[in-house]
């Protein structure tokens, strides 16, 4: 198993038509099943757990919510799971050396002996995303469909931000926001300024990560344009307490211009998810 492999079946492939995406992380899951023929988002959930549980804990999770939300009644031509944590780090790719993973990450995350330490290359933007996955999970998914693709959350983010990004002459800062954590993507120009992301318990952590963000990039509040998109509506606690202190907020809408959303709502339709197939 490697990641960014291609999903393998022995199935008969005139019912192969459908793609699915898989969101992991501590605190919640994802799941959208694509049918790749209609090109319709046939099924979209997202699941937030409440608490952060264990990487076996959301096994089960993970195990019951295939089966009740009928994911395993279809056939995949592709399959992509998405990990979703802070254990990461960015790497110029005339930097990067496969040998040295572990020393990228030492820094910044707590490695254990037993952990798996992986990457993906974010192609066309020279950039290499090092990061540990939930291992219990790609053998799981491994068990039930054989080979499939893997990325880090952080990956997928910043890929699809920097292809739909206008190359403007001012920055942007986006902030996806799901259960207590939020990244942070700050683009000009068609370049990465930044990303990271972080856990937060209140709305007060939340802006004060923001904030800090801004500050040591020597970016103002006043002028910066903010853009808030996933688990975040305007006029709730986070929206209302980054107002008080950015002039120029408003929640990003990303527009799917790939699939068609059928009878589902297009904002609810999980960012990560469905930029992975």
């Amino acid at each position: 198993m490697t990641n960014e492999s291609t999903y393998n079946t022995s199935l008969d492939s005139t019912d192969n038509y459908h793609k699915l995406s898989i969101q992991v992380s501590l605190n919640g899951l994802s799941f959208c099943v694509v049918d790749s023929i209609a090109n319709n988002i046939t099924h979209s959930k997202s699941i937030n757990f409440g608490k952060e549980l264990s990487p076996f804990q959301v096994q089960k999770e993970l195990k019951d919510k295939l089966r009740e939300e009928g994911i395993m009644d279809y056939r995949y031509s592709e399959v992509v799971v998405i990990h979703r944590n802070t254990l990461f780090s960015l790497v110029p790719k005339s930097l990067f050396l496969e040998e040295e993973m572990a020393n990228y990450l030492k820094f910044n995350a707590k490695i254990l002996a037993n952990d798996l330490v992986d990457y993906d290359e974010i192609s066309g933007f020279e950039l290499v995303n090092v990061y540990i996955p939930f291992v219990n999970i790609n053998n799981y998914i491994y068990e039930l469909f054989g080979e499939f693709e893997y990325l880090h959350t952080g990956t997928v983010l910043i890929r699809a931000l920097l292809n739909s990004h206008s190359a403007g002459q001012e920055p942007v800062c986006y902030v996806h926001v799901a259960e207590n954590q939020m990244d942070i993507i700050i683009l000009n120009q068609k370049k990465l300024l930044f990303y990271n992301s972080f856990q937060y318990r209140t709305k007060e952590d939340f802006l004060y990560y923001l904030l800090f963000t801004l500050e040591q990039l020597e970016l103002a509040p006043d002028t910066i344009k903010l853009r808030l998109f996933g688990e975040i509506v305007e006029g709730d606690e986070l929206y209302d307490i980054c107002y008080e202190y950015i002039n120029h907020i408003a929640i990003y809408l990303p527009s799917n211009q790939i699939y068609s959303t059928k009878d589902l709502e297009e904002d609810s339709i999980d960012f990560a998810v469905i930029n992975a197939l």
